[in-house]
């Protein structure tokens, strides 16, 4: 049997959040990021048209242009990004027992690709957000500075209400922010997320002649839940790990671990023993319980109610992912 697996980078393979760190470059961009990330969330719930998961990284581009953040910022955060616990292990140990290892990110490329070389995983294998940040510096004007710099303003006096975000970020990002520089450049940039990942994972999918029901698939938020959810209903193995809410209930099963090598028994039985293998494995697992930290395996492809694994995760994640686990 052809063994393919694609990882989400962040989250699964490494605890940071690129595009939150960028942003916390500046004074306040931590903040700007939280509110803007709540509004990528309450969008992509709406189902508002033309909308995915992960367009935060659309949405901030103007506020990264306005603070003169650039392509070797993105990059000596790669340089300085741990790798979440067991991920480099278990990305050598997959590549020693002949799986094709994938990885689809919404991240920025600059910071997708100099991680996955560390890990080992080919470029080929890459599907990730193109970012030319610097050519749009030049695009912003005394008028945009002015703008952004009082959007900036009222975006940290948000208490947090949902329909509020929801208004003034409307009002900026529909009613007044498309016809300047920085709008055109935010329209330019077309994150790897929702359906995008699922579009990226059929190409590879062709490319390999497997097809989706022998796909291991490893996501942990709202960006991976399309495609979670496509290899769930192939009959592949869609593992959600340390996911929040809006994921958890798109997988086949979870781990919540400070590990995520603690995959690689299941990933073995699946490998010989295809889908009830890993049920099985995963079952046992589960019955055993976990230990501490580690191990809190679920099988959830006819779990009813999951609110209890959601508490865990939602505990575990916080501990690996840190601020970068708040986020939706």
């Amino acid at each position: 049997m052809d063994n393919c697996i694609c990882f989400d980078l962040e989250g699964p393979l490494t605890p940071q959040d690129n595009a939150y760190d960028l942003m916390k470059l500046f004074p306040g961009g931590d903040r700007v990021f939280e509110v803007i990330s709540r509004y990528d969330d309450l969008l992509a719930l709406e189902g508002r048209e033309g909308y995915e998961p992960g367009d935060t990284l659309a949405l901030i581009v103007p506020f990264l242009v306005l603070h003169g953040i650039s392509e070797a910022d993105i990059a000596g955060l790669a340089d300085r990004a741990t790798l979440t616990g067991g991920a480099a292990r278990l990305v050598t140990w997959l590549n020693d027992e002949g799986w094709q290892v994938f990885c689809i990110t919404t991240t920025y490329k600059q910071y997708a690709t100099k991680l996955t070389r560390r890990m080992g995983i080919a470029a080929d294998n890459i599907a990730c957000t193109p970012f030319p940040l610097d050519s749009f510096h030049q695009m912003l004007c005394k008028e945009d500075t002015a703008l952004l710099q009082n959007m900036e303003r009222e975006i940290l006096t948000i208490s947090g209400d949902d329909e509020v975000i929801k208004q003034k970020l409307d009002h900026f990002f529909i009613g007044e922010l498309p016809m300047t520089g920085p709008g055109r450049a935010m329209a330019k940039v077309r994150p790897i997320g929702g359906r995008r990942k699922v579009a990226f994972l059929n190409e590879f999918t062709q490319r390999c002649d497997v097809p989706l029901a022998r796909w291991v698939v490893v996501g942990d938020s709202i960006t991976d839940a399309r495609m979670l959810e496509a290899v769930k209903k192939a009959g592949g193995l869609a593992i959600a790990f340390n996911a929040n809410l809006y994921a958890l209930p798109y997988a086949t099963m979870s781990l919540a671990s400070t590990s995520i090598n603690d995959l690689a028994p299941v990933l073995a039985a699946w490998r010989t023993c295809g889908r009830d293998g890993a049920e099985e494995m995963v079952r046992e697992k589960e019955k055993a319980g976990g230990k501490e930290s580690r191990e809190h395996f679920h099988w959830l492809s006819d779990r009813k109610d999951i609110a209890d694994v959601i508490s865990l995760h939602r505990g575990i994640r916080r501990l690996v992912r840190e601020e970068a686990g708040k986020l939706g």
